[in-house]
């Protein structure tokens, strides 16, 4: 869920604070604090054959002017009672503070991406809280070795600088508000103009603006509000932009031609209110793909870049809400998808073909690859000259690159008589992220690779002779971050290790080549374990711990999970964690049904009606932690952020004796009420995700699962950090109301202390508040774990 801004008062209160306990700190010791208790206001609701109170209403009612002066000053009141709770540990926040800063990559220049005659980055000035986007002729620094000062730019053999600023994100914070929430950017395909979307704080939306990268001016035009899509054509004359409605839907499409006075030209208008849009370039900038999608059907259509104005032609449609990718290469349309099969549900991605020239209508469209129960493509990613596949062989992620133009002619082919070329993986991959990878004329393709015990390692792939090169990785270990460029770093496989990369099932390298990834598997250990559920379905679990600091039965233990949208639970390596790594603790990761990495059914067996299974799937997980004595039975906590604080919370009330602790970040608390009377603008996939509340049987499965509604009364509950902010997703109102409702039901306890951590919303983009914010969680779980 994305985060948006908010002020900074807050934080003023806070160090305001701070300096009054500071100055009272020589008095006599002062009671434990009390938490502050909201007072309820009983709101009665009916919805089908279901009526219940609401007693802390009144948080949500934004119009209403007295009722959010009154939550202003609640809120004032938990900001003090978190300090006050907090108060004993300052010492242990600031060694935390110290530790975690110190592991920050201190190289702050983004690895360089080549696209056409450029290489692209972005760099922190030092002393800028922001930015800046800059570029040079890759002929004039091909290896760009200046990783420790990039903003130098300068060749003191030719005496010239080298260095261009397209864009100076701390100048954009100055036009809007003081904040530089970037959400799209593009540079055109002549590399002249960079379009991209900035938050405005004041109006509450992202605002469009073109650039002239040459002069560094500010087109005229296109200047549009509500943005949400970019896509070049007429090779950077012309700009399509997609605009959203009041209720954030994006429903239009306009064309705007750079240095014209005219106005801009409406290519589509999406008016059923169900209906969603989004665009997209082709990797050759031959076409704009529109795909626009509900939960009756999803269609793929296809505009001529060369000439935007021509129309929208419709080449791909199905029932159902569906995900369509459309490439074009060398003649054929490419499309990835996951849309049913002669009316069957399919639980995976395929790749579809059609000629470009097809005249049949309906356009027919034929599969390029045969299905492979072993082998379930992830994703795809195209060049001039290969086909890059991510695969996943049960838990193991591969990724093999496979020569262009595909045969043709022949019907669908099995991915192994292709010849793939396997590229070299570390071992526990949990994540393979591409690109960006603009540069469609290029023999290499960048990806991202992370691991649970590997900080994330940016590498390029030369597909042409099978090169590869760490670009960017942090090395934990000497706490700096190495960058590498040239051949420095390159590894050649020759034909010999290709073939056996071929062969070899878990795609890992070998030991001797493990070093290569500045992997952290000689300190860190990381098991993995298929987990009965309530139903008997295995549940993947992921066990990280210090191999130095472990001790058999007596370890703490942090929980991770998330569980929806069918995304892949985050694995990867974070710095802040080495710290509690450090002292002992078990990091684990529940990869729950509702989230990714098991196909479709995975995903559909945990939303809706089946949400439940989500959250019984984590309470297996934290049994069979304290069962195998992996974590000791009375140090469990558990970790959510957004959606997954909602499957902590509700395993905290089916099983509130199982955990002593845990962190709720942003999460979604109150679904019910956000479901049926929505503040915030929601999309169909939201509701897809958790409940139609008009449909009976989804709305009582919403009922049955939401946290605010469940609490149980007269137990101890474990001690629970929830951090929100004004301007989340989920805004502070609902863990505002959890927390009220926690304390009025449960049983209380000042070592069990609930706490409410209001955040900035620049937390993101702040490395110091970063930091401080991961420091008082990780000083919140040590507290409770040692009372």
């Amino acid at each position: 869920m994305r985060h948006l801004l908010k002020p900074l008062r807050h934080n003023c209160r806070r160090l305001r604070w701070a300096h009054h306990r500071a100055q009272k700190a020589a008095a006599s010791p002062s009671p434990p604090p009390r938490p502050p208790r909201p007072p309820p206001k009983p709101e009665s609701l009916t919805f089908h054959d279901h009526s219940w109170e609401d007693p802390y209403s009144w948080m949500s009612k934004l119009n209403d002017k007295v009722a959010m002066r009154h939550l202003d000053m609640y809120m004032e009141q938990e900001e003090k009672y978190t300090e006050a709770t907090m108060s004993g540990t300052d010492r242990l926040q600031s060694k935390l503070q110290s530790e975690m800063a110190s592991r920050f990559a201190s190289d702050l220049s983004t690895p360089p991406l080549r696209w056409g005659p450029w290489l692209y980055y972005r760099r922190v000035e030092e002393g800028k809280q922001f930015p800046v986007l800059c570029r040079r002729l890759a002929s004039l620094n091909d290896e760009f070795i200046s990783h420790k000062s990039p903003s130098a730019g300068f060749d003191f053999t030719s005496g010239k600088r080298i260095e261009q600023k397209l864009l100076d994100y701390n100048r954009e914070a100055q036009r809007f508000g003081g904040y530089a929430y970037e959400e799209l950017s593009e540079v055109s395909p002549d590399h002249r103009f960079i379009a991209y979307t900035m938050y405005d704080k004041e109006s509450d939306f992202f605002k469009l603006s073109v650039r002239n990268l040459n002069s560094g001016a500010l087109c005229s035009k296109p200047q549009a509000d509500r943005v949400s899509g970019l896509a070049w054509a007429k090779d950077g004359q012309a700009l399509l932009y997609v605009v959203t409605d009041q209720n954030m839907r994006p429903c239009r499409i306009y064309c705007s031609m750079i240095g014209s006075t005219d106005d801009d030209f409406l290519i589509l208008e999406e008016p059923d209110e169900n209906v969603y849009v989004n665009i997209r370039h082709t990797k050759d900038f031959r076409f704009v793909t529109v795909h626009t999608f509900s939960t009756a059907s999803s269609k793929v259509f296809l505009i001529n870049a060369a000439d935007p104005l021509s129309g929208v032609n419709l080449v791909w449609e199905c029932e159902g809400i569906s995900h369509g990718i459309l490439e074009h290469h060398q003649g054929y349309l490419y499309l990835f998808t996951d849309a049913a099969k002669e009316g069957q549900s399919v639980d995976y991605h395929y790749l579809l073909r059609s000629h470009l020239d097809s005249s049949s209508s309906p356009r027919t469209w034929e599969s390029v690859f045969t299905d492979d129960p072993d082998w379930v493509v992830e994703d795809l990613d195209f060049s001039h000259t290969h086909l890059v596949v991510t695969l996943r062989e049960g838990r193991n992620f591969r990724l093999c690159s496979v020569t262009l133009p595909l045969p043709a002619g022949k019907g669908p082919v099995h991915l192994k008589e292709l010849h793939p070329q396997f590229l070299p993986l570390p071992k526990y991959v949990s994540q393979i992220s591409p690109g960006p990878n603009y540069d469609y004329h290029s023999s290499k393709m960048r990806f991202t690779i992370s691991s649970p015990v590997m900080p994330d390692a940016v590498v390029d792939y030369d597909l042409s002779n099978g090169e590869w090169n760490i670009v960017q990785q942090q090395n934990i270990l000497h706490e700096r971050t190495r960058v590498l460029y040239g051949t420095a770093s390159s590894a050649s496989i020759n034909e010999e290790t290709l073939n056996s990369k071929t062969s070899n099932p878990s795609n890992e390298v070998n030991s001797d080549d493990d070093q290569l990834w500045n992997g952290l598997s000689e300190f860190y250990a990381c098991e993995q374990y298929n987990v009965a559920s309530y139903d008997g379905v295995l549940l993947p679990l992921t066990v990280v711990y210090s191999r130095k600091n472990k001790k058999e039965d007596q370890n703490p233990g942090l929980l991770h999970v998330h569980g929806t949208y069918g995304e892949l639970l985050d694995k990867r390596w974070r710095s802040e964690l080495k710290s509690l790594l450090g002292r002992g603790w078990i990091i684990a990761y529940a990869d729950v049904r509702g989230g990714g990495g098991g196909g479709k059914k995975w995903h559909h067996d945990g939303r809706r009606t089946k949400k439940i299974n989500s959250i019984k799937d984590y309470i297996s997980c934290a049994n069979f932690l304290v069962d195998k004595e992996i974590v000791h039975e009375n140090k469990l906590a558990g970790w959510g952020y957004s959606a997954g604080g909602l499957v902590v919370a509700s395993a905290i009330n089916q099983s509130p004796h199982l955990f002593k602790a845990a962190i709720l970040k942003v999460p979604f608390l109150d679904p019910t009420n956000t479901l049926l009377y929505p503040i915030l603008p929601l999309t169909a996939a939201d509701y897809e995700e958790f409940g139609y509340p008009g449909d009976i049987a989804d709305f009582h499965a919403i009922r049955d699962y939401s946290p605010y509604d469940n609490i149980q009364k007269d137990v101890l509950y474990p001690a629970v950090m929830v951090s929100s902010s004004f301007n989340t997703r989920f805004g502070v109102w609902e863990a505002a109301k959890w927390v009220a409702r926690v304390r009025e039901l449960t049983i209380y306890d000042q070592k069990r202390p609930i706490l409410l951590n209001l955040t900035t919303d620049i937390v993101e983009e702040n490395r110091y508040l970063q930091c401080k914010e991961s420091a008082l969680e990780s000083a919140f779980l040590i507290k409770v774990m040692e009372s």
